[in-house]
């Protein structure tokens, strides 16, 4: 398997799936069947949320709280791994209308273990102070080819704590908003770290379309996220599946290329019927 920055520059692919929290139709989010499901159904990339336990260790875990996931109300960062590992997840997003399942919180590093090789992952830090330490782990797990690291860099305070961080080997996203009047000051400070992706919001489409030979030159893919969520303003999964076009097509047609989803098998039949 090529490594995570060769598959992103490459001119070639298609665009890339991103399987929001594992592919979680089917299976627990953020499990390991969730990721084993996300490269079953052709996803490229999968994002997972990290946390650190009571006792130190590192697992993926999106809320605060174990209340969506087990019906457990209490903070997940204040259990031990071995406590959190005792867990059943809930089937799918969780809820509690969704049953109980055989799949417990897993720990980074056992979602490292299925991913090295097979699958890239985005790493989603609760707490972005874990950067080093997660970026370590990554490398101990000979997995730092295969993941990335990603926070917010849209002033030069943000910038400079990205590089007080010890991430070598392992690929940095930034996160940033491009707007028709604040895009080249963006872009002249994300020049200084040169990162390989960017999870980035925008205030009109045509900013990015008008814009994405600058992004080329940068070395820079622009990863989109149409998750049925605010920030993701008109640009939702839900409108996509009733009319990829309109969404998914039009972001394609823009210049982006990386796509995060709760939808990855409708977006990866949708990029098998245009390329016809």
């Amino acid at each position: 398997m090529t490594h995570y920055k060769d598959y992103i520059a490459d001119p070639k692919r298609d665009a890339a799936i991103v399987a929001h929290r594992g592919a979680w139709h089917g299976a627990p989010e953020n499990s390991l069947a969730a990721i084993e499901r996300a490269i079953a159904v052709g996803a490229d990339i999968v994002e997972l949320d990290i946390r650190k336990s009571a006792d130190g260790e590192l697992f993926i875990m999106h809320d605060d709280t174990l209340l969506r996931m087990a019906g457990i109300d209490r903070d997940a960062e204040t259990f031990t791994m071995a406590e959190l590992q005792a867990i059943a997840l809930r089937e799918d997003d969780g809820g509690e209308h969704r049953p109980a399942t055989d799949q417990r919180i897993p720990t980074l590093k056992q979602a490292l273990e299925i991913i090295r090789g097979r699958i890239f992952a985005d790493l989603d830090l609760k707490d972005r102070g874990l950067f080093s330490e997660v970026a370590a782990c990554a490398r101990e797990m000979n997995a730092a080819p295969y993941v990335d690291l990603k926070t917010r860099v849209m002033i030069r305070e943000e910038l400079d704590w990205v590089r007080a961080q010890n991430i070598e080997g392992v690929p940095f996203m930034a996160m940033a908003k491009f707007t028709e009047d604040g895009i080249r000051d963006t872009m002249a400070l994300l020049s200084e770290i040169k990162p390989f992706m960017c999870e980035m919001r925008f205030d009109r489409i045509e900013t990015i379309a008008d814009n994405i030979g600058m992004f080329g030159d940068a070395g820079m893919a622009l990863w989109m996220n149409t998750l049925n969520m605010a920030a993701s303003c008109e640009w939702l999964d839900e409108t996509a599946l009733d009319d990829p076009d309109r969404i998914w097509g039009r972001l394609m047609d823009a210049g982006i290329s990386v796509f995060q989803t709760d939808e990855p098998e409708a977006l990866k039949a949708y990029l098998k019927a245009r390329r016809g």
